[in-house]
């Protein structure tokens, strides 16, 4: 059914994270697929972009963010039942619809599986992730509320 899943995981959301565990542990056991983990950091802009001087090394480089957003994602994978060699982790810097998207493009997923919740007033407003996801997405999108 499916070979390659995507589960974009919000580190700051972890109560999303728990509504997906169910289901990609189900969906690990039919076909056994690969499953892809991807963790999203927003940019950190410089304080020299707002003209402001401030040493740039008190702030955590880019590298940095993303290791230690990997072990944290990796801490949270633990709450899957996966075998290793189907799990796969990784982190990226940007706009989470878009590197979403493009990393579902990269590993050829059949399916993504995002985390949402009831939407609220600001929600519907500005919209989320998960919507901005299951709109622009070329594959199939499972939203697991």
């Amino acid at each position: 059914m499916y070979k390659t899943i995507l589960a974009p995981i919000d580190l700051a959301e972890i109560e999303l994270t728990q509504k997906v565990i169910p289901t990609i542990n189900s969906l690990a056991n039919i076909d056994y697929p690969h499953i892809h983990f991807l963790a999203v950091l927003s940019p950190m802009l410089s304080y020299y972009e707002y003209g402001l001087s401030h040493p740039e090394r008190l702030l955590p480089s880019d590298d940095e963010r993303i290791q230690i957003a990997l072990a944290e994602l990796k801490k949270a994978v633990m709450a899957f039942d996966i075998p290793e060699g189907r799990v796969h982790c990784s982190v990226e810097i940007g706009a989470p619809r878009d590197r979403i998207l493009n990393f579902a493009d990269e590993i050829n997923a059949d399916l993504i599986v995002v985390g949402s919740r009831r939407p609220s007033i600001t929600t519907y407003l500005l919209g989320t992730t998960a919507s901005s996801v299951v709109r622009y997405a070329k594959t199939s999108v499972l939203v697991v509320r």
